[in-house]
């Protein structure tokens, strides 16, 4: 039988350390979300109960979705220059006409909840990241929590996104006690993609389309990491066919496995945003 790695446990533990760090502290997250896209609404509003939850302030910005960059740029600005702001996210996607680039490297780099600032991924890169991505971060501390450890195993990621895919194999290739993985980052110009996947030990799977990635590509034993979620029929489902799984010797839920971290993590980015201005 495959063990199933629940990511609510994980979350649990470090949703705990976050709430006894803001027993201490005066913790502020904010949160700027354009438009009305319904996916996102329901993420924020998920943050914004969990940030309570364990004693952090939140505040949300909700801006129309005729909001211009300069509009956007000049709230964040605001916000850097506020004290009371410990960190912020700007949650994503935004509208088209707006300049996510442009957005992203706005944000005060010791006030980048997300860690997506240029100056944060570079840190990253170096293996000197204070915080990094919530999502990935959530999986690494998936895989230390169930003893499945990425030193000198092959890690395999299908997605190369700026929110997953390309910090993920940052971490986990760097020289620290998270990381030593031997990483290939596969993507839509991959050709064969199924010939580098079936030689995973650790496969993460982070492509943004419902149960597209099937057993073929799954090397019996692996560990498989599924970060997709969308709603189909009533239910909510993964990237991975359920046959894909049955071959794991571990694998994530959707839901259930991944999700719990992703704020677990981004608010514990707050206690280590907070911890940095204090050194």
């Amino acid at each position: 039988m495959s063990q199933i790695l629940r990511g609510a446990p994980v979350a649990q533990k470090i949703l705990s350390e976050v709430t006894e760090y803001a027993r201490q502290h005066k913790l502020r997250l904010d949160i700027i979300l354009v438009g009305h896209h319904e996916a996102s609404q329901i993420y924020v509003s998920h943050k914004l109960r969990q940030a309570e939850k364990v004693g952090i302030k939140a505040v949300l910005h909700h801006l129309p979705e005729s909001t211009t960059t300069q509009e956007l740029i000049g709230l964040i600005h605001h916000l850097n220059e506020t004290p009371e702001v410990t960190g912020m996210i700007v949650q994503l996607p935004l509208p088209a006409h707006l300049s996510e680039e442009k957005v992203l490297d706005a944000i005060a780099p010791h006030k980048d909840a997300d860690a997506l600032h240029p100056a944060n991924i570079g840190l990253l890169a170096q293996g000197r990241a204070k915080w990094a991505p919530a999502t990935p971060w959530g999986i690494v501390e998936m895989l230390l929590h169930y003893n499945l450890p990425p030193a000198r195993k092959h890690v395999v990621i299908v997605g190369r996104g700026r929110l997953v895919g390309t910090p993920l194999a940052l971490l986990l290739s760097r020289p620290m006690a998270y990381g030593n993985a031997t990483v290939t980052l596969c993507h839509t110009y991959t050709e064969n993609l199924y010939s580098y996947t079936r030689q995973a030990d650790i496969l993460v799977v982070a492509v943004g389309r419902p149960h597209w990635f099937s057993a073929e590509g799954v090397k019996a034993g692996a560990v498989i990491i599924d970060v997709g979620i969308h709603r189909e029929g009533g239910r909510l489902i993964g990237d991975v066919q359920p046959e894909a799984l049955s071959l794991a010797s571990a694998y994530t839920p959707v839901p259930g496995g991944v999700g719990p971290l992703t704020v677990a993590c981004l608010l514990d980015n707050l206690r280590r945003l907070h911890q940095n201005l204090s050194q």
